[in-house]
């Protein structure tokens, strides 16, 4: 085997017939995915499991092309399979079948038994979650924010009512001691508001600490937010925590409702009392700070599921902040698409000016499941290809929306039947929406009247909050007379 390697460097020596050995990938932090020699999944660890927000259960002994939204060119796994080349530090980002985007760093290793290749392991880096590891790691001092020193609310671009509403809620509530929950889809926006909630407040000079809790794993979770004590446990120093550290500056608990329910009841004790205690010790250390927190989900969903505790809740959301997905505030399409390219243009040196007509068309179309996040990936990878042209065109969008619908494969149309095929998808989808909204404001006039404009008493019996009916009244413009009865 020693001579096997000498002669392929970068390539694992494995035999996938034994797939015992795998299970030491299992605590892994990073995402690891093995997949045979034809692309079918073998092994999808737990951090894979957190990254693509799949169970593995529905992936594995399924085909790499079936999981994900690429092909045989895009996979930089099949593109391993078919090169037998190590690919290494490949930025990446893309999509699964079920919408979850992810921007990620790829390391694929080609696997030889008895010099034939068997498949490939591929060790994948949620991008965002690494940088917000290491500025929250930092010592004392200032924090690294990747630019988030600068973030301000007049950055976070939007025009929408529902969407200037949440800018201006977090604005006055970056001023108080109270707690603030962000309720937002994954890719809405929620780090921009959390950032800017800090920079708009007193605390602005002290450190501020993201940590995206469906990132880290459940075992390092406790003692990377509360800290550990020397002896807690085998070779365990004394260590303060990231509450701890800082003090007196505003800490992002990002998606905390994937954070395990032992541990939620901990977080409580500790925002309640404003004290935090190491693992493994005695002694309670006072602590000020302040708290924001995010849901991906409908926090009261997440509470009758089991994730949330809805004491929690309660306590940080003292404040509760809805920013509305992108597919609600598709006016403000063209000035996102403008940001990006205007940002885009200064990372990447490109001269692009705008998109053209059947690309906002697709956009348009699309249900933006990503979100905004989704929306400038697909932005930052067309002007990736785009060379000298000044317009992204319909070829620029790569693989990205092909596995959408049959109406947009443009490379599989010509012009006239490309664009009707359009805007017959853009109305059917427009027609689709405007059902669903018909029916939820019938919903929610009905449940008014039958408890005589009551916001508390219906919010309860929706099962959302009084923020959110109260969003959805002024969304669907409702008559006063039915919430305010005579």
């Amino acid at each position: 085997m020693a001579d096997s390697r000498k002669k392929n460097p970068g390539k694992f020596l494995l035999d996938l017939d034994r797939a015992d050995y795998l299970s030491i990938f299992d605590e892994f932090s990073d995402g690891v995915l093995v997949a045979n020699a034809k692309g079918v999944i073998i092994y999808y660890n737990q951090s894979m499991s957190r990254i693509d927000e799949l169970n593995s259960d529905d992936v594995i002994s399924r085909k790499i092309t079936d999981v994900y939204e690429l092909d045989d060119t895009s996979s930089i796994i099949m593109q391993c399979l078919a090169t037998q080349k190590p690919i290494i530090d490949k930025p990446i980002y893309y999509r699964t079948k079920m919408g979850k985007i992810a921007n990620t760093i790829h390391n694929v290793m080609p696997i030889f038994n008895k010099n034939k290749m068997v498949g490939t392991i591929c060790f994948v880096r949620d991008y965002h979650s690494l940088a917000g590891t290491i500025a929250s790691m930092q010592l004392p001092g200032k924090d690294q924010q990747f630019d988030g020193d600068s973030m301000t609310f007049e950055r976070i671009i939007g025009e929408n009512p529902a969407f200037v509403d949440a800018i201006n809620s977090s604005r006055m509530a970056a001023n108080t001691p109270s707690p603030v929950m962000l309720f937002g889809e994954t890719g809405t926006g929620k780090e921009l508001f959390a950032r800017s909630i800090h920079n708009h407040s007193s605390r602005s000079t002290k450190r501020y600490t993201p940590v995206n809790c469906a990132a880290i794993p459940e075992n390092l979770l406790e003692g990377i937010l509360f800290g550990t004590s020397k002896g807690a446990f085998t070779g365990s120093v004394n260590k303060a925590g990231l509450f701890e550290r800082t003090n007196k500056g505003t800490i992002f608990l990002d998606e905390v409702n994937s954070m395990p329910i032992g541990l939620q009841s901990k977080i409580l004790r500790s925002i309640q009392e404003s004290k935090v205690r190491r693992v493994g010790a005695l002694k309670e250390i006072e602590t000020d700070l302040k708290i924001i927190s995010s849901v991906n989900k409908d926090p009261h969903v997440t509470i009758a599921d089991g994730t949330l505790r809805s004491d929690l809740f309660y306590r940080l959301g003292v404040v509760f902040i809805h920013i509305v997905p992108l597919r609600e505030r598709m006016g403000d399409l063209d000035l996102l698409v403008t940001h990006f390219i205007e940002k885009h243009n200064a990372a990447l040196g490109k001269g692009v000016e705008k998109i053209s007509d059947e690309v906002m068309s697709l956009f348009k179309a699309y249900d933006w499941p990503g979100n905004v996040r989704e929306l400038e990936h697909v932005i930052e990878g067309a002007m990736n290809i785009v060379d000298t042209d000044p317009m992204i065109q319909i070829q620029h969008l790569q693989t990205h929306f092909s596995n959408w619908s049959a109406n947009t494969k443009p490379e599989k149309l010509p012009g006239p039947e490309r664009r009707r095929g359009y805007i017959e998808t853009e109305n059917h989808h427009t027609n689709l929406m405007k059902e669903q909204s018909t029916h939820e404001k019938n919903i929610i006039k009905n449940k008014l009247v039958e408890n005589k404009g009551n916001i508390s008493k219906t919010a309860r019996s929706l099962g959302i909050s009084r923020q959110l009916l109260y969003y959805k009244i002024k969304k669907y413009t409702i008559s006063r007379e039915i919430t305010h009865p005579v």
